[in-house]
Parts: C-alpha cells; structure tokens; sequence
C-alpha cells in the first residue's frame, strides 16, 4: 500500500477511536497507550468512516488541546506497529529569506542564496543564525509566532542603534526638563542598557511552507533534506568565508529534526561542528526506516537545547538535547494554549521572548522529574535558563513554571513584549517573514 494512502488510513482509525466509548485519556491529559487497535475500532465501524485525506492544521485548530493530542497520537502510535512507514517527500521548492533592518528581505531559492549574500555588506562578520521552520505560514498561530523570532533578532542584532536610539531618549530628556518620558522609552533605555546581545545577522529556511498538512509532515524525508542543508551551510561558510563557531541553527516542530541532520551532515563534511542547535517543540517522526536512529540528538552541535510545550500532542516527551525545558512539566500542552498548533508553537513565542533584549534570563528551571518535584522544590542541580541565555554546561531534564499569556517569563520584565523602536517598527506589521 502506498505510505501516503496508508497514513491516510491510520488517520481514519484514530478518528474512528475518538468517537468510540472504548477510547479515552489517562488522568493529567496524557494519552491511554494501554489499549490494542482492536479495541480502539469495530469492523462495523471502519465500514461507516468517510475517507480521511488529509489532516490539516486548521482542523486541529479546531480541536480542543485534548482531543486533538488524543488524536495525534493515536496516529503515531498506529504508525509505528509495524515500522514500515518509509520517509518519501522531499520538498524541492523552499524559499530562503533574509530580513533586513528597514523592514525589507531577500527572498531566493536555496540554490541562489549564496550568491546573494555575497552582495551584502559586512554579511556574517558575527553570529549568522538560521531559523528553520516547520509549519506553514498559512495558519495566522504560525505566522505571528514566526514574525515575533524575527522581530526578536532583528532587535537582538541591532545593539549599536539600541543603544544610540537610548543616548538621544536621555539627550532629549536633559534638553526638555519639562518633559517626562513616556514609560515605553524608560523601558527601552533600561533594555539597551541590560542588553547582553551581538549584532548578527538571520536566515529563515521556510521550510514549513511546503508542509501544507499532516501527511507531508509526516512523510517528511529529514535525513535528506536535512542533508541538503548542511551541504548548504558548508557551501556557504567557505565562499562567505565564515567561521563555523558563530552558527546557530534553529528548527522548529519537525524542522528540529532537519536542523539536526543538517548539522550532522555538516561535521561529516567539515569534521567540525556547529556550536549549536535547538529545538522547539521537536516533533515525533512518524516516518522512518526500520533500525534506523533519526532526529534531533545531543552531539548533533557542540551544544543542542530543546524546548518541548506539546509533548503529548504535534510534539514529543523524548530528550532531544543535550538539555531538554519542559514548561510546566511534560503534558499535552502549556497553559494558555487552547490547541495543540497553539501549544506547539509556544516554544517559538518563548524563544523570541528570551532573545529580546534585557529579557534573556526571563525562564529559570530547575531540573527535576515532574512539575510536581519542581513544585515541592524537589528539585536538584544548578538552575538554568530556557532560551538563547542557556548556558553550555548543564544537561538532563529541566521544569519551570510559564505564564499563559505574554510576558509568558516568569522573570520577565513588566512592560509588554510588543513595544519596538526604530527599524523594527517595519517589521511590526509584516505579514510573512
């Protein structure tokens, strides 16, 4: 049977499940695995299903958080009976962007990116970070958490002008002793201030536009694509002549999982690794050949942090990194998060969080077991912080407590996360990347 009809299958099964009495969940949200197939759907009932052909984002949307946590993984576990399910897509037509300080981006193939950041001055003279993404951008959920990373480094990369745009909000106060400023610039200069940031500059592999449903994530090849970039990378590197330390790779949802291979393919070619992944909310692989070992590991970068906000539902409760943030502990979502696209890409709006500006120590953890261990301040070890302040050293298992909306750092400053001075205001009301 052909995998993508197979999976198709697998999909009307757990629907099926879902609807019966024999179906249910396991007290704190997580998944009853207990049960067999055959318990899950009569064969009265396969005959009344509708063809399922495609899972989208906006039907899970449309789900509560637990029934379509419920539902994905049904799917996956169906999926992995018989570990036959071989990787088949690979998208051919990502598009790369670069976004620039003045609101504008390059936009090119792949292929042709290279020769176009040779054309930009001073291009990588410090950290390059590249942003995989594993969504598309037609779900609004992806979209803002996607413009949020990017407004985040584009204000992260842009110290000299933070910090020049915080010496006149002072200039002007000293000129005009009559005027007081306004909460939003005492907030802005206290940030520059803070700021523990580089000037750098972003790389987003829209991978996620070419994953339009279920199906195609599913079936996503990550070794091959991942591959592709991390020949990509090598490429670039040497005709940009940039030095490897200074990349940072990010990949989220399944795109962790690329993130990952690219990086591997990158130390197979060079004998040098990246200095480091992450990934957020990575996703379970449905997808993947007998005995083999794929996705996102530690060892995969000099250091690999992972962000896991819907272990039980579009991601995965397994360690990733070589230290992996649980907020809230692992569950099949975070609070605030009404869907399982939503609890997904909370990891994103976290990160972003954190690469602000004098928000980077926003999310201390702890290591421990459970959120309960965490909460009894059982838990043991040296505290860290989830986000781009993470430190190197530490690895295992890490809780910490968020907020349902934003600021969603428990340590955040009190001002609101939104607030954008200078070039960044092009990029508030940016649509796409």
């Amino acid at each position: 049977m052909n995998p993508m009809r197979m999976l198709s299958l697998l999909a009307c099964l757990a629907v099926a499940a879902m609807a019966s009495p024999s179906s249910g969940r396991t007290a704190g949200n997580s998944v009853n695995q207990a049960l067999k197939p055959s318990q899950w759907l009569s064969p009265q009932q396969l005959e009344r299903i509708e063809a399922v052909d495609d899972l989208t984002l906006e039907r899970l949307e449309n789900m509560s958080l637990e029934k379509g946590a419920e539902l994905l993984q049904q799917v996956y576990h169906l999926s992995q009976i018989n570990h036959d399910i071989e990787p088949s897509y690979v998208p051919s037509n990502v598009q790369v962007y670069v976004p620039k300080p003045n609101g504008d981006k390059i936009v090119a193939p792949l292929s042709e990116m290279t020769q176009l950041l040779k054309q930009q001055q001073n291009f990588g003279q410090d950290e390059v970070t590249i942003i995989v993404t594993g969504l598309p951008q037609n779900c609004d959920t992806v979209k803002k958490a996607n413009r949020k990373l990017v407004q985040a480094y584009m204000q992260r990369y842009n110290l000299q002008q933070q910090q020049q745009q915080g010496q006149k909000y002072n200039k002007d106060s000293a000129e005009d002793n009559n005027r007081q400023r306004t909460s939003s610039e005492e907030d802005y200069t206290e940030q520059a201030k803070n700021a523990n940031t580089k000037t750098g500059d972003i790389i987003v592999i829209d991978l996620g536009s070419e994953l339009p449903d279920f199906n195609s994530i599913a079936m996503l090849d990550t070794e091959k694509i991942g591959s592709i970039y991390g020949k990509w990378i090598v490429k670039m590197t040497h005709e940009l002549e940039l030095p490897h330390e200074t990349i940072h790779l990010i990949g989220q949802n399944i795109g962790a999982h690329v993130a990952g291979a690219a990086a591997n393919e990158f130390t197979r070619l060079t004998g040098h690794k990246l200095r480091r992944v992450t990934g957020l909310d990575p996703s379970s692989i449905i997808a993947k050949g007998r005995n083999t070992l794929v996705g996102l590991s530690r060892g995969d970068a000099e250091f690999v942090d992972a962000i896991h906000t819907s272990a039980y539902g579009m991601g995965t409760p397994i360690r990733a990194g070589d230290v992996d943030f649980y907020p809230n502990g692992p569950a099949v979502g975070v609070p605030g998060a009404d869907n399982v696209v939503e609890a997904s890409m909370r990891a994103t709006r976290y990160f972003a969080e954190s690469v602000r500006p004098g928000n980077e120590r926003s999310f201390p953890a702890v290591p421990a077991n459970s959120l309960k261990q965490y909460k009894q301040k059982d838990g043991f070890g040296k505290r860290a912080y989830m986000g781009i302040d993470t430190a190197y050293d530490v690895e295992g298992d890490y809780i910490l407590q968020v907020n349902a909306k934003s600021p969603f750092g428990r340590n955040a400053p009190a001002q609101k996360q939104n607030s954008y001075h200078g070039s960044h205001n092009a990029w508030q009301n940016e649509k796409d990347f």
